[in-house]
């Protein structure tokens, strides 16, 4: 008679030990290439996060001096920052709405060729720079290594950075690279709007 709970204590401590490791299996999924690989691709994967980052360098350059580093170090930073609290879900609502709003003021600020004052763009990719971290550290996978996943979305950033400055210093010094530019500035803040127009609409119903 004592055969068949045995039986059954036996089958159940099996499901106990083994569910954590299929558990365990499923979120590795989530990091086939490792930690860094998978914070680098974050940013450069996600098209939201991407053009923010493209544009932040851009606008860098139009801005001229030594805006093209301490923009881009201004975001990278408070990024960083932006990260933590996303890490710790310290209860910052409407990230996505932040970051595509980001994608389409950059975007615009970039189509409207103004010089933008550095302490200004400073200010604005510092508030933007907190969502876009936020988002980084909220969505890093359990079973990441959180240092050097945030050493890849750090160094996926600042890659974009870059290649935007390189973009936008480019474009400076041909006779139509500024008209393409501001083509291409446009498009972006017609995407971001494209963006807002869904983070909103999301925002909205999780909210009711």
């Amino acid at each position: 008679m004592t055969a068949q709970p045995n039986f059954f204590r036996l089958i159940l401590a099996s499901v106990v030990l083994v569910a954590p490791q299929i558990v365990f299996a499923h979120d590795g999924a989530s990091l086939p290439y490792g930690s860094f690989l998978g914070g680098l691709t974050h940013p450069v994967l996600g098209l939201d996060h991407f053009l923010a980052m493209v544009s932040v360098g851009i606008l860098s350059a139009q801005v001229g001096g030594r805006a093209m580093w301490t923009i881009p170090a201004t975001f990278v930073v408070i990024m960083a920052f932006g990260g933590l609290l996303g890490f710790f879900y310290v209860g910052l609502s409407a990230i996505e709405v932040g970051i595509a709003f980001s994608v389409l003021v950059l975007g615009g600020t970039i189509a409207l060729d103004k010089k933008v004052p550095m302490v200004f763009a400073m200010c604005a990719v510092g508030i933007f720079a907190v969502f876009h971290g936020y988002a980084h550290g909220a969505e890093m996978p359990a079973v990441a290594n959180p240092y050097t996943y945030v050493a890849g979305f750090m160094t996926g950033t600042i890659a974009l950075h870059i290649m935007g400055v390189v973009i936008g210093d480019i474009a400076q010094h041909y006779g139509k690279g500024k008209v393409m530019l501001r083509v291409a500035g446009g498009a972006i803040a017609g995407t971001g709007a494209w963006f807002l127009a869904g983070a909103s609409a999301w925002f909205l119903v999780g909210a009711a």
